[in-house]
């Protein structure tokens, strides 16, 4: 189970995320105030939203037009929707708050990573 800081919204996820990635763009940098985003993306019939919810919309650097799901009361990004792909949900880790959880296999936005930033494990890269 995935949620906010406050626990008012949360995602239920069935299964095993489709992929877990980190994303280095400057967007996920300010949207997370750290170094990269790292998100789980599920099938979108596989998760189950409840609890009261704002939303954001953007276009990212791809060009990919991004909702934002995130808790009216504290604020915490739980979950983002991508219009090019209505069939995923991406999920972020951290509300999973399982130091457990499977470690993210692609890489993407590599060319604007902090200079600091060493991971390992990463399967796919891509700029």
């Amino acid at each position: 189970m995935a949620s906010c800081v406050c626990g008012g919204l949360t995602a239920a996820c069935q299964g095993e995320p489709v992929r877990v990635s980190v994303c280095h763009c400057l967007s996920c940098q300010q949207r997370t105030g750290s170094a990269f985003g790292v998100q789980a993306r599920y099938e979108s019939g596989r998760v189950a939203v409840r609890g009261a919810q704002s939303s954001f919309m953007r276009v990212g650097d791809g060009g990919m037009h991004t909702t934002f799901t995130f808790c009216p009361a504290c604020g915490s990004t739980l979950l983002w929707r991508m219009a090019e792909a209505p069939d995923v949900v991406a999920i972020a880790v951290g509300a999973f708050a399982d130091p457990k959880f499977p470690a993210p296999v692609r890489s993407i936005y590599e060319e604007r990573a902090h200079g600091w930033v060493a991971l390992t494990g990463i399967r796919e890269r891509e700029d």
